[in-house]
């Protein structure tokens, strides 16, 4: 009884060890980065006498930008638990303090037994990293998250380029300011490189170079932005790279075939940028992509509900692996509920628009203004054809590709959890094409629509050419609700519109300051990303609103959420240079299926954008083609 009591305080106790390894992280991170900003620091630290100052070598750090980044992305690995964590505290461990020390004094200076007095306290120093290094080893069952996968050849690429720039205008800042006429460029060269990467104050590469300290601070700070830049590269997905394998590809469409009635994102699980975690019976999926630390999934598991359970287990259970937080953009209600019983929170993030074919009707004062539009264009001589992808000629997709890349917005692909993310491929023969062409024949502008199952469409893709007539989307959409019998269909998924319930109920009598409040804020963030417009365009066909949820396990994780969504949204990335889109824009469709290796939609897929709901057609600004309207996301 008493052995298993203190072998439970002893779990305990090595369970807080990671937590306090963070904070020494953190410290040390600290005092770098203060004493490389402080002359004054930097000075008192270099007046102690070496063996206090190799023995707090742990907390004291170095006077460098660049470590104290290092410090602080070190700390970020050890609070996910990552192996490799513990692989570099060691390092620190046994080099970092006295033994680190007398290494150096003895390969560098002539180490003698008078550097070593007064002994005591060396010994002390001695003990205190003997105490480090053991309570690492102790621990070490705690650091349990695998290392991510690592685009090497990028981070190279990066390291190159972001060396050199560094290195050219830093030699610049110091030769231009140095005050002693007797160094050469070989000294300032040295200086720089020291101030860049190790900081100012140590005692190897001494030179006579003479630069005020913010010289020091503007190099070291160059050297930082080359690690931040290099630890960035590091973590991005490789080019060419395919999560979403072939057997997953097929099995996946056979469980869409059976279940895809239920949600509305399901066949955007067919991303390739997705990976897939299937539940022990093989029922049911779920497809997530990792993103910056988060495994990001999106819509509700594919597949029987019963065995929806199976699945989420399978999938958290890789995300503690990774040390990844777990999040899903655009759970239904249903999702939801099922999530919640695993740990994750919820939180309303929208509501999807859902018109009933039926039910639609351009009748009534309620769609005047619609209607106008619909007629408007429909007087101009404007057309539509719709027709389902396969029954499309391959010289003519290749023309609709060809055509949706000129009119896409922006350099940047985006769109995630509501986008197919490509176009034109042979495998996705049942998605509907809606065009529309002009009194000449000509095409002005293009909706590609994904199967929601057996009588349902998902709005994909949206694109129109600038300059065309106002109310083409509505005249679009319209036809295609008035051919959905024809084609099968009973419902149509439009968009879907963030924080639908503060634009609405902020409106109504009786609001209090803080929705309105909330509403203000939201308007402001709408001249960039049209929130509340986007709202507006989907309420003119009265949809039925089906709200969506993003699920989390901790409110702290939002931030990190947050900038993964964005990043695979495509909000936050670089984007392709043009003349890389011309070339792209101009390669034919593929006739057969993809090999895995080519299968990524970054480098061998069509350029597509993601849906996005009509914006009003009355107002320039929110024009889907002249604004970057955001994908549809849940």
């Amino acid at each position: 009884m008493t052995e298993t009591a203190s072998t439970g305080r002893a779990r305990r106790f090595r369970a807080r060890i990671p937590a306090v390894l963070v904070w020494y992280c953190r410290i040390v991170a600290l005092m770098s980065i203060l004493s490389a900003l402080s002359p004054r620091t930097n000075e008192r630290i270099d007046r102690l006498p070496d063996y206090i100052l190799f023995s707090l070598g742990f907390l004291l750090g170095v006077p460098s930008l660049g470590f104290g980044v290092l410090m602080l992305m070190l700390a970020a690995a050890v609070r996910r638990r990552k192996r490799v964590a513990w692989w570099l505290l060691m390092v620190l461990g046994v080099f970092v303090g006295p033994l680190g020390w007398l290494a150096v004094s003895y390969l560098f200076d002539d180490l003698t037994w008078a550097d070593l007095q007064p002994l005591p306290p060396l010994i002390v120093s001695f003990l205190i990293q003997a105490v480090f290094v053991a309570l690492v080893v102790w621990a070490r069952k705690e650091f349990y998250a695998v290392f991510d996968a690592a685009n090497f050849r990028l981070a190279l690429v990066v390291l190159g380029v972001s060396a050199a720039l560094s290195t050219l205008i830093g030699i610049t800042l110091v030769a231009w300011n140095d005050a002693n006429p007797h160094t050469d460029l070989g000294d300032q060269a040295l200086y720089t490189l020291k101030a860049g990467m190790a900081g100012t104050g140590l005692w190897w590469y001494d030179t006579a170079v003479e630069v005020p300290h913010w010289v020091d601070v503007a190099v070291n700070f160059l050297g930082s932005v080359m690690i931040l830049a290099v630890a960035w590269a590091l973590f991005q997905p490789r080019r060419g790279s395919v999560r979403h394998e072939p057997r997953d590809d097929a099995r996946l469409r056979a469980l869409l075939d059976k279940f895809g009635d239920q949600d509305s994102l399901g066949y955007f699980a067919l991303r390739r940028d997705k990976a897939v975690m299937w539940s022990p019976t093989g029922k049911a999926a779920v497809a997530y992509r990792p993103v910056g630390g988060v495994s990001l999934a999106a819509g509700d598991p594919i597949g029987d509900v019963e065995a929806w359970p199976g699945a989420i287990e399978a999938w958290l259970a890789e995300a503690r692996q990774h040390a990844w937080v777990p999040a899903v953009m655009g759970a239904s209600e249903e999702g939801g509920k099922v999530l919640s019983r695993f740990g994750l929170d919820a939180i309303e993030l929208g509501d999807e628009a859902v018109v009933e074919v039926d039910e639609f009707t351009l009748e009534g004062r309620a769609m005047r203004v619609v209607r106008q539009a619909y007629n408007r264009v429909e007087r101009a001589g404007y057309r539509t054809r719709i027709r389902r992808h396969a029954d499309i000629p391959r010289p003519e997709m290749a023309q609709l590709m060809r055509r949706a890349d000129d009119w896409r917005d922006g350099a940047v692909e985006r769109g995630f959890s509501m986008a197919l993310g490509r176009l034109g491929d042979p495998a996705d023969g049942q998605c509907v094409m809606v065009e529309c062409l002009d009194a000449d024949g000509v095409l002005r502008a293009l909706l590609s629509f994904v199967p929601w199952g057996v009588k349902g469409l998902s709005l994909d893709l949206m694109r129109r050419e600038r300059g065309t007539e106002n109310g083409l989307v509505e005249f679009m959409v319209i036809d295609l609700i008035n051919a959905g019998p024809e084609h099968g269909v009973e419902r149509v998924s439009l968009n879907f519109a963030m924080f639908r319930s503060i634009f609405e109920r902020a409106g109504r009598i009786g609001a209090g300051p803080f929705l309105r409040l909330a509403r203000v804020v939201l308007s402001v963030f709408s001249r960039w990303w049209q929130l509340e417009s986007l709202y507006r365009a989907n309420m003119k066909y009265r949809p039925v609103w089906e709200p969506r949820y993003l699920c989390f396990p901790k409110a702290r994780d939002l931030a990190r959420i947050a900038i993964a969504a964005g990043r695979a949204e495509g909000f936050l990335a670089f984007p392709t240079p043009r003349f890389l889109r011309r070339r792209r824009k101009c390669e034919p469709a593929p006739e057969p299926a993809p090999a895995p290796e080519q299968e990524s939609e970054q480098e061998s897929e069509p350029a597509s954008e993601p849906a996005s709901e009509p914006a009003p057609e009355s107002d320039p600004q929110t024009d889907p083609t002249t604004a970057a309207t955001p994908p549809q996301q849940g």
